[in-house]
């Protein structure tokens, strides 16, 4: 993946696709997961008994997916190499009674996931996808791409001081959507519109997690065409970036030599504290790096040495200087688009990267050629977290943070540069190859 910068359109351009292709957690797993068995990666159950051979493997798990290619000459001992990013962004998630309405208005009850600009979401066409859980336990996906729902927002007419005070949204009474209008709301409308739309049979569903997406799709934007414009960028755009990179190292020239195991982490409820059995505070990677160590012959020892060794890269999106606001950012550190991928420090462990993993960071660009870029937050702002410092601590291992540098973070539709998915995907290449 190192040809010369020009040829970051490509990439972009697939990024894009991923974006649009990814409404929810489960249908990034799924595209990340097809990517990677074209590039000779296995599904492996955690129910079976695992081997010991090399090769790319992967576990999915919900909205969670972990990663790993096994090089030919890989001892028990050897060594991890983790890219770790998130699946999940904030939106509006479906309630578990979701037909609602009032006033000759249908309806549908949602509840706020994570920290959304809340009013991103008003007067947006939006679609509706996620998972759905049928009688016999086996699950389907659903996406309804299409202009469904709609958050409207109050007329200035009967608002008028919100020119003066700013827009006030309660989450309650002013973020529930519209779909349709009747008074005859009936419990089970919209499951059963989700069930034809699946080609299900009526009553198939007995459980869903179900949430809202913008149907406007990724843009290039600007005058030369050097801005994207897109969904989900926090976090899919690293999701995206670590499955290339492992791609491009386990198809490599150098794949049955390689120092390290690679692996792709990518977790879901990062942006509500990662407390799942799919989340980063969860045991799904600790036990997948133990069950690799383990079915290569390895001893509790091996495990202990293998993880001494072994380094994460947390890919996570950060805050470019935004122009309109330049004082909200520390006054010597502006990362800017397209200046490369950022590494995010924080002296109080919101970010987990100390000085020797910026040197492991640092050389992974210099290998790469990829310049980058230093974040640390405004002493007078709180400073944001990632999953980097959970990582660290629930498995012992060095940790770094990085990103892109966007704008518009936890909008429904966020900024990058059209150069930075490509840069940040090739300093992966560089770290994973160690």
């Amino acid at each position: 993946m190192s040809e010369p910068s020009r040829f970051h359109r490509g990439h972009t351009d697939d990024l894009m696709s991923f974006l649009a292709a990814s409404p929810s957690p489960y249908h990034a797993v799924a595209n990340t997961a097809q990517r990677l068995e074209k590039a000779g990666f296995r599904q492996v159950a955690e129910t079976d008994a695992w081997d010991g051979t090399s090769g790319g493997k992967y576990v999915l798990r919900g909205g969670a997916i972990v990663a790993w290619y096994v090089p030919e000459d890989a001892e028990p001992h050897t060594p991890f190499r983790i890219v770790g990013a998130h699946t999940d962004s904030p939106n509006l998630r479906v309630k578990p009674l979701p037909d609602t309405g009032a006033h000759g208005w249908r309806q549908v009850a949602v509840e706020i996931y994570g920290g959304p600009l809340m009013n991103s979401w008003l007067d947006r066409d939006l679609g509706l996808a996620g998972r759905l859980t049928l009688r016999d336990g086996t699950t389907r996906l659903v996406n309804i791409d299409r202009p469904l729902l709609r958050v409207p927002q109050l007329a200035i007419h009967l608002d008028r001081a919100v020119s003066a005070e700013g827009l006030k949204l309660d989450k309650q009474r002013h973020m529930q959507p519209v779909w349709g209008l009747g008074d005859d709301v009936r419990d089970g409308d919209l499951i059963a519109f989700l069930e034809e739309a699946a080609g299900l049979s009526a009553g198939e569903v007995t459980g869903w997690d179900l949430m809202t997406h913008s149907v406007e799709p990724p843009a290039y934007l600007g005058r030369d065409q050097e801005l994207v414009a897109g969904p989900r960028m926090d976090n899919l755009l690293s999701v995206h970036a670590g499955a290339a990179a492992l791609a491009a190292v386990a198809t490599g020239p150098d794949a049955a030599r390689l120092p390290y195991v690679p692996v792709l982490a990518a977790f879901d409820h990062e942006e509500n504290g990662s407390q799942s059995d799919t989340g980063a505070d969860g045991p799904l990677l600790g036990n997948v790096l133990e069950r690799s160590v383990f079915a290569r012959g390895g001893s509790y020892e091996d495990r202990a040495r293998a993880f001494a060794g072994t380094v994460c890269v947390s890919s996570d999106t950060g805050h470019a200087v935004h122009p309109n606001y330049a004082e909200r950012h520390d006054p010597t550190h502006h990362p800017r688009v397209d200046g490369g991928p950022i590494l995010k420090v924080n002296v109080n462990n919101r970010y987990a990267t100390d000085g020797s993993g910026r040197a492991v960071f640092a050389a992974a660009c210099e290998k790469a050629g990829v310049p980058f870029q230093s974040f640390v937050s405004n002493n007078s702002m709180p400073c944001g977290t990632t999953i980097g410092p959970i990582t660290a601590a629930r498995h012992g291992i060095r940790t770094v943070d990085i990103g892109v540098a966007i704008l518009s973070m936890h909008s429904a539709r966020e900024l990058c540069g059209a150069k930075d998915p490509y840069l940040l995907a090739n300093a992966l290449v560089a770290f994973l190859e160690g």
